[in-house]
């Protein structure tokens, strides 16, 4: 995942998180506090409409209290409850096992309600009756005796009030605390919104700006606002930008001054090394003529003055790769014709077991291919054992050039150094000769022949029977114009 898109997946999922935030607060309060007033605006009105009816119910039966005689006879019962009776009040009255004619309510008085009732206490039940809210309330007459005391009468009275009007106030209440919370829900998200707007801006404008300073934009900087902990954030990310931009441009032009001076050491190396070539050619001639120690010497001067200018050699040709000079110089190439010529010329065609099918032709640098098939085979001579094979293999738009030996392969600790520079597996090999360039040297000539946008390669690997193979896969036709492998 790219920085860009991390960045996109960190905004959303803080905004996520903020709008379930806010949302979850603003249910919260709307729940805690609908839920607070509708209970008690609920509690109170039902209180209300009871007080009301038991004083109602009261002020009813002041009007026939006390009792007269007892017991009561049938026709008291029933004028007794014609009187509490109007069109809202259903009244019904009860005097031991008998009750009046008016008693189609008498089958919702529970026990719990008559047990309070004759204790002689005014007591109310909230009860369903035929499916609506209704206010059951009783009590009980009291008898006056002879002397002006006045004790209960047994005379039980139940009034059954309806609560719809109540209830429908309770269910407006209900409605509108479900409104309240919608809205709050909605408002909440809208403030969610906007907090996630002022918040997350800062963090996309971030997001950006480090995906075009990891794509080498060192002079991104970032516009600070306010005194928040973003903007602690983006005056951080500023000042971590310009020491970042002032570091790599004290390295760019450290390694500028390194790649000018390997060149131009390299150059200016090339006048006495030629003086000193002509001079080693003279003892080569006369080495086997000289005496003991003065001919071994001869010999090794001349061998050391050939390992010098190998590696000014190849100190150059790293130049050229590094300031992006290096060219590719295209020709039609018979491939198994060349890799015999590499061979032949370093008189190592007797050595080198062969599989190279005729008829291969390539659009390469043949000077570049030469270079490459002599540093593999070379560095297979030197550090591998015995036989040395090379493998040609065609496709359609891509060849691909095997070279293996019979040596203990290579260590995997060292195949991911193989192609860097001066890097010398001596612990790994039998030997360790060279100047440690020739592999970067082959893998950046590998590098320049590129094809429908595509580089060519080199790769280090061990064969089954653990010898060091490297495979070079290489166009048929390579590109005309090809940028220059630089530093790795």
């Amino acid at each position: 995942m790219t920085p860009w898109h991390r960045a996109r997946a960190m905004a959303l999922g803080l905004r996520v998180r903020l709008l379930l935030a806010f949302a979850l607060l603003g249910v919260t309060t709307t729940a805690v506090v609908a839920s607070g007033s509708y209970f008690q605006a609920r509690t109170v009105i039902l209180q209300q409409a009871q007080d009301a009816a038991v004083a109602s119910l009261t002020d009813q039966l002041s009007k026939v209290y006390p009792v007269a005689s007892l017991p009561p006879t049938q026709e008291e019962l029933d004028v007794l409850a014609q009187s509490l009776s109007d069109r809202e009040v259903d009244t019904v009255v009860r005097y031991g096992e008998l009750w009046s004619q008016r008693a189609d309510a008498a089958d919702i008085v529970t026990p719990e309600l008559r047990q309070e009732v004759a204790g002689g206490r005014v007591a109310w039940q909230r009860v369903e009756r035929y499916g609506t809210p209704v206010l059951l309330i009783g009590t009980q007459l009291r008898f006056e005796r002879s002397d002006g005391t006045s004790v209960p009468s047994g005379v039980e009275v139940y009034s059954v009030r309806s609560l719809v009007t109540e209830q429908q106030s309770v269910d407006r209440l209900a409605g509108l605390a479900w409104v309240t919370g919608g809205l709050s829900l909605i408002l909440a998200v809208l403030l969610a919104l906007l907090a996630a707007q002022g918040v997350l801006r800062p963090v996309r404008e971030l997001g950006r700006a480090a995906r075009r300073l990891g794509e080498g934009d060192l002079s991104t900087r970032l516009t600070v606002r306010g005194v928040d902990e973003l903007a602690d954030v983006a005056r951080t990310f500023n000042d971590t930008a310009g020491t970042l931009e002032h570091q790599v441009g004290e390295l760019r032009r450290m390694e500028a001054d390194a790649r000018r001076f390997v060149a131009d050491v390299s150059h200016e190396l090339r006048t006495p090394l030629a003086a000193m070539t002509a001079v080693t050619d003279v003892l080569d001639e006369e080495a086997d003529r000289l005496p003991g120690d003065a001919g071994q010497a001869a010999r090794l001067v001349s061998q050391e003055t050939q390992n010098l200018t190998q590696l000014v050699n190849d100190l150059i040709e790293v130049s050229r790769f590094d300031s992006g000079t290096a060219r590719l110089a295209l020709d039609d190439v018979d491939v198994a014709a060349a890799i015999n010529a590499t061979l032949r010329l370093r008189r190592w065609a007797d050595r080198v077991q062969t599989d190279l099918p005729s008829g291969v032709i390539a659009r390469l640098d043949p000077r570049r291919l030469d270079v490459i098939v002599a540093n593999l085979v070379g560095n297979a001579f030197r550090h591998g054992t015995e036989p040395v094979s090379v493998r040609l293999r065609a496709e359609a738009d891509w060849i691909t050039i095997e070279v293996a030996d019979q040596g203990p392969g290579l260590d995997p600790e060292v195949l991911p150094h193989v192609f860097d520079r001066f890097y010398k597996a001596d612990t790994a090999r039998t030997r360790s000769e060279g100047s440690g360039l020739g592999l970067a040297i082959a893998w950046e000539n590998a590098r320049l022949h590129r094809h429908a946008g595509q580089s060519g390669s080199l790769v280090a690997g061990n064969t089954p029977d653990c010898g060091a193979v490297f495979t070079l896969r290489l166009p048929r036709v390579a590109a005309e114009t090809v940028d220059a492998g630089g530093v790795r």
